[in-house]
């Protein structure tokens, strides 16, 4: 197996500060070995489809679950998450909404788009935390796939 085909988390998150935070949280629960952080929903499409500067990703197994922001710049991630559903490769890889955004319509249109989950961050540090730890936790612990 190669090395970018161990990929458990595909975090989609264009604020740095949100991202060490959630990689601090994964960390401190020990739930992920091989974590990837890309900062726009073009480059989540590159590393998913193996374009662009993840070219050598071709043939690699898509990650164990993907967090993807909603607000994304270059591609949204309703985009992303359209284009994930709609791909044999990538149509069974969990998708978790993670924004700031708590808007109905937002919540919606991710559940139509085929969402597994939608979590709206927490402002606070401790509850931030905590919710990242607990998501990674459930879906690469907890939740079970087909192989």
């Amino acid at each position: 197996m190669k090395d970018v085909d161990g990929v458990e988390i595909l975090l989609v998150e264009d604020n740095p500060h949100d991202a060490e935070l959630a990689l601090r949280a994964f960390g401190s629960r020990n739930v992920a070995n091989r974590i990837i952080v890309v900062e726009d929903g073009q480059e989540a499409l590159d590393f998913l489809f193996a374009g662009g500067a993840h070219a050598a990703r071709a043939g690699a197994r898509p990650p164990r679950v993907v967090l993807l922001d909603v607000k994304l710049p270059k591609v949204s991630g309703f985009e992303v998450l359209r284009a994930i559903r709609s791909d044999a490769r990538t149509r069974e890889t969990p998708v978790v909404m993670v924004t700031s955004s708590h808007e109905d319509p937002d919540i919606r249109a991710a559940y139509a788009l085929g969402a597994n989950s939608y979590v709206v961050k927490p402002v606070e540090f401790d509850a931030f935390m905590e919710a990242m730890g607990g998501v990674g936790f459930y879906w690469l612990m907890l939740n079970r796939r087909p192989v």
